[in-house]
């Protein structure tokens, strides 16, 4: 069994669910490569090896600056075909989703997606989603070669190993119609501190805030506490928060070490993207909240009373 994954980059830096699924990968695949596809990115490889790749595929050109799917799979898929790879995974994201597809047209090959993890079987691979709205797993498994899968955003965190794998520069042939997509403007989001897939820490904020306003004092506690701030669906789709900030089944999934759910219900929709949070603290006022059926801690009272005071306490106990 051989595996790749795909290893999406932003800057000089690897996304951290990449690296988690090459890790995992590793794990049941002491073998697994992995692809870095880009422009200047020869760099960036050696952190690669750090996470477990046993090799480095490093596609680098100029016509690979943009990120654009179409010549990614031709990269991949010239790559697979030359090396006989049996399984290609990839961490979530919209570019990632892009390429996987295109992949699976390219190489008439299956593709599963949305899992949450995956095992060794044999000589093969079983992957593992979610189905009836999260209430249950289900294993999912692939008729031919080459497996392809798609990660859910948070299935896996990242873990270093002693290895140094090798860097293989591999050639770049794109097709023609893989040329003719041109990107003519980037945006970035602005944000200060992590972002809510990084943060070790999460303050979560639900339709028990009240109002958008509400956000300023959870902000204010997530910035004590070195973390992120994170809301629920019904927060964004109401308006009150950015939807890069939604947890759920329609958001991102979550793994922090710390979750703070204030004036959120805990709706299984929202469940699903935090339930393999390490630590779960609920504050909500309403003592029948679901919430508190899966958090380790929980406060029964007003978030706006109980939340200031915990900042103060965390800028106390810091000495800021």
């Amino acid at each position: 069994m051989s595996t790749l994954v795909f290893l999406e980059h932003h800057g000089s830096s690897i996304q951290k669910g990449s690296l988690g699924v090459l890790s995992k990968a590793a794990s049941i695949d002491p073998d697994t490569s992995a692809v870095l596809i880009g422009s200047g990115v020869a760099g960036v490889a050696s952190e690669a090896a750090r996470y477990g790749a046993a090799k480095v595929y490093v596609a680098d050109a100029a016509a690979l600056d943009a990120p654009l799917p179409q010549p990614r799979v031709d990269v991949i898929a010239a790559l697979v075909q030359a090396q006989g790879f049996d399984n290609v995974l990839f961490g979530a994201s919209v570019l990632a989703a892009d390429i996987a597809g295109g992949l699976a047209a390219r190489l008439d090959a299956g593709l599963n997606w949305d899992l949450i993890d995956v095992t060794a079987d044999g000589g093969a691979i079983v992957g593992k989603r979610a189905a009836l709205s999260d209430s249950v797993y289900v294993d999912a498994g692939w008729s031919a070669t080459p497996r392809l899968g798609l990660f859910r955003s948070g299935s896996f965190d990242p873990v270093e190993t002693s290895g140094a794998g090798a860097v293989e520069n591999v050639p770049v042939a794109l097709e023609d119609f893989s040329t003719k997509a041109l990107m003519v403007d980037q945006a970035h989001e602005e944000q200060t501190g992590p972002s809510i897939e990084e943060a070790e820490i999460l303050v979560a904020g639900g339709r028990g805030l009240g109002a958008p306003e509400g956000f300023g004092i959870l902000e204010e506690l997530a910035a004590a506490l070195g973390g992120a701030v994170a809301s629920t669906r019904a927060v964004v789709d109401s308006g009150w928060y950015p939807y890069a900030t939604q947890i759920g089944q329609t958001g991102k999934s979550v793994s922090p070490k710390l979750y703070i759910g204030c004036g959120v219900s805990g709706a299984i929709q929202h469940k699903v993207g935090m339930q393999s949070s390490q630590v779960i603290v609920a504050i909500n006022k309403d003592a029948g909240a679901p919430i508190f059926d899966f958090s380790d801690f929980g406060v029964v009272g007003d978030l706006h009373s109980v939340v200031p005071q915990l900042t103060a306490l965390v800028k106390e106990r810091k000495g800021s």
